[in-house]
């Protein structure tokens, strides 16, 4: 049986030009990379390759909200378009606190991200699941911290999350699905997996969590993976999924930990998550590398860059090995 075996190796630092509080994805248009970094609002940045981008340019966005946004994930359609997904935090909802609780909403560009047209809050926790006297620092309930990923038959459109609401029981990282053809008129289109099925809307549906929660994120020692990011790996034929871990108070972070998959539609069949690294930053990502492949965030091979909070001090390898 071959087992998927990966490994993080030193290489010269390398850093993303814009400040990084989240996912960083990444595209190719014709021979340019482009690059969004976001903290509080997306910056984007393009280059011949990763390793030659040049500065980070404010985007601007279709309406001001009260509310930061950070671009965590992007996918170009064929027609030009480019399709990007944030995650938004409101302001004032646990007023005294800091608190807030984020919710999840779709952009469309046409001219390749340097402005974005807003197409609506696409996913958000339940009703009254609000907790303003969580411990964590940062959030009472929500869901946020994602990727996307289009599926190898160009159907669906698959978000990964954390559900940060709810009882301890449903909360941790989960997952919901739109069809890529309901693209420019998202909202009420996303479904979440619950109970087995595509059963709940993604606006105020209930939610299943792939990777659950340990300890509740209201406590002040939480315990649980969250910020999944993940590529298609054509080196392994299988999805992989790089998953902080929070344990412990401050939202200390535990380590990231790997997980594979063949099957996007299945959310069950995500194997047990592994360790490669101790302690560490908070977004964990890969973008590929090799004159093999046009590598970002969404494709990889064997080996790629390893970033946190966008620095990388390593490459990741992903190979297999036959289990003895």
């Amino acid at each position: 049986m071959i087992q998927p075996h990966t490994f993080l190796r030193s290489a010269p630092t390398l850093r993303f030009p814009g400040t990084v509080d989240c996912n960083s994805p990444a595209h190719w248009v014709g021979d340019q990379l482009y690059v969004f970094n976001s903290a509080g609002h997306p910056f984007r940045c393009s280059g011949s390759d990763l390793f030659n981008l040049g500065d980070a340019e404010k985007v601007s966005l279709s309406n001001e909200v009260q509310a930061g946004r950070w671009i965590e994930a992007t996918w170009p359609a064929e027609d030009g378009a480019l399709y990007a997904w944030y995650h938004k935090e409101p302001w004032g909802l646990c007023p005294g606190t800091g608190l807030t609780a984020p919710e999840i909403g779709a952009f469309r560009s046409v001219d390749n991200g340097v402005h974005c047209e807003d197409l609506g809050v696409v996913m958000e926790a339940p009703p009254n699941t609000l907790k303003c006297t969580a411990q964590n620092g940062y959030f009472a309930g929500g869901h946020g911290d994602f990727s996307v990923m289009l599926d190898r038959d160009g159907k669906w459109l698959c978000f990964f999350y954390g559900n940060y609401a709810g009882d301890v029981a449903v909360q941790g990282v989960a997952v919901a699905r739109m069809a890529w053809a309901d693209r420019d008129d998202p909202v009420g289109k996303v479904w979440k997996w619950h109970e087995g099925d595509w059963s709940q809307p993604a606006l105020g549906g209930e939610v299943t969590p792939t990777f659950p929660t340990f300890i509740a994120w209201e406590q002040a020692n939480c315990d649980s993976f969250w910020g999944p990011s993940l590529h298609w790996n054509s080196r392994l034929q299988c999805y992989v999924m790089l998953l902080n871990r929070a344990k412990g108070e401050g939202w200390k972070q535990e380590g990231v930990y790997v997980t594979f998959s063949t099957d996007l539609s299945d959310p069950t069949s995500w194997t047990i998550p592994e360790k490669i690294h101790e302690g560490g930053a908070w977004y964990p990502q890969v973008i590929g590398l090799g004159d093999d492949i046009r590598g970002s965030d969404k494709l990889a091979g064997e080996v790629a860059r390893f970033f946190m909070q966008g620095v990388s001090d390593w490459e990741i390898v992903l190979t297999q090995e036959e289990e003895k």
